[in-house]
């Protein structure tokens, strides 16, 4: 007997789908896929839910009537196939839709350097090709204008659809926000945690930001309301957290890297930076000195499994050029430069491997 697709149709209406008491041929479960090779037989049967209470006996029922209405011999137990109607994965909701990845540069006590690497590391992707947005989420201590050379720069306010929409300034390839641009720099800005917050999530939402594939905010040193306000508003890609090689440095880091992905925030840290790793003076670029201590950042990089994404040296370059408004990284031909950039294409493995292992971070909801 030559065995042909018609032949197993035809043994086939003989199984009815409980659901409906259908043949399964008529409804349209048997799959046009039907493959033979010499006695073995394979093809697929749809079901439209995934998790079909019938399914496992049509299989059955199906396997016994090739059995029965063809031949004994055919090979087919194991052979038939499950297939279901794909159900869409819903979209985590955005606040910033156009937005692929949103980073967070934190630190667990100030004086590290977390604006510096925020600064250049905003720069470095920008200068690899992609579109970045940098948020100086600082509220009470903004220094990125002062880092970018633009404390003078007064972002324009348009109206759209009853709306007020800020537009970033852009420069070096980086849209920039800042409250800095907003307020008196001579002024001390105290707020309290619930004004700090709504004008922190006033700059995130009332933006034009466009398409971006990355969203930089400079969070502000500790762990405290912003970063609650964050994580609470917009499902955050990844965490870096910066530190230098000293003990109370990392005691504080430590602590940074344990509230992001405690059970409550659960944000990915995409690794640890370790800033002023070392001093080499400009008439010596050879020698490195550990003022601070010798990778204890690497340590606690190891200590908590996650990578380390950089060590920055201490060079009195990258303090003249934020302070100029003229970042390091801007320079294409500086070495220093050229760390920045490994650090920039170090976080962009890590987000494409977190993208591509994790399931998108939610927002966090806060119960009282």
């Amino acid at each position: 007997m030559t065995l042909h697709p018609q032949l197993i149709f035809d043994a086939l209406v003989h199984v009815r789908y409980p659901g409906t008491g259908k043949d399964i041929v008529s409804s349209g479960m048997v799959q046009d896929n039907i493959q033979i090779q010499g006695n073995k037989v394979t093809f697929s049967i749809f079901f439209e839910k995934p998790n079909d209470p019938f399914a496992k006996s049509v299989v059955k029922a199906a396997e016994q009537a090739i059995l029965t209405y063809i031949s004994e011999d055919i090979d087919i137990k194991g052979n038939i196939e499950i297939i279901t109607k794909e159900v869409p994965k819903p979209k985590p909701t955005s606040i910033l839709p156009n937005v692929k990845n949103i980073i967070a540069v934190s630190s667990g006590k100030g004086g590290v350097g977390k604006s510096t690497i925020s600064c250049n590391l905003a720069i470095s992707l920008a200068a690899l090709g992609y579109k970045v947005g940098l948020l100086d989420a600082d509220i009470h201590g903004p220094s990125i204008p002062k880092m970018f050379g633009v404390e003078s720069a007064h972002p324009e306010v348009v109206e759209t659809e009853g709306r007020h929409i800020i537009t970033p300034i852009e420069k070096y390839g980086v849209k920039i926000l800042s409250i800095g641009f907003f307020v008196d720099p001579a002024q001390a800005l105290v707020w309290r945690g619930a004004v700090s917050s709504n004008a922190l999530k006033q700059l995130i939402t009332d933006a034009d930001w466009g398409e971006l594939d990355f969203f930089v905010m400079d969070l502000p040193p500790g762990t405290g309301d912003i970063h609650l306000t964050l994580v609470q508003t917009m499902g955050i890609s990844g965490a870096i957290v910066v530190t230098t090689p000293q003990e109370v440095a990392l005691a504080d880091a430590r602590k940074g890297v344990n509230m992001f992905t405690g059970e409550k925030v659960n944000v990915p840290v995409l690794g640890i930076v370790e800033n002023m790793a070392w001093f080499t003076p400009a008439e010596l670029p050879e020698n490195k000195y550990y003022i601070f201590g010798k990778e204890g950042g690497k340590r606690l990089a190891e200590e908590l499994n996650v990578p380390l994404l950089g060590q920055i040296p201490l060079v009195q370059s990258i303090r003249e050029g934020g302070d100029s408004g003229r970042p390091i990284s801007v320079d294409e031909n500086s070495i220093l430069s050229l760390s920045f950039r490994a650090l920039a294409q170090n976080v962009v493995e890590r987000v494409d491997y977190r993208n591509k292992n994790m399931e998108a971070t939610k927002k966090v909801e806060m119960s009282q």
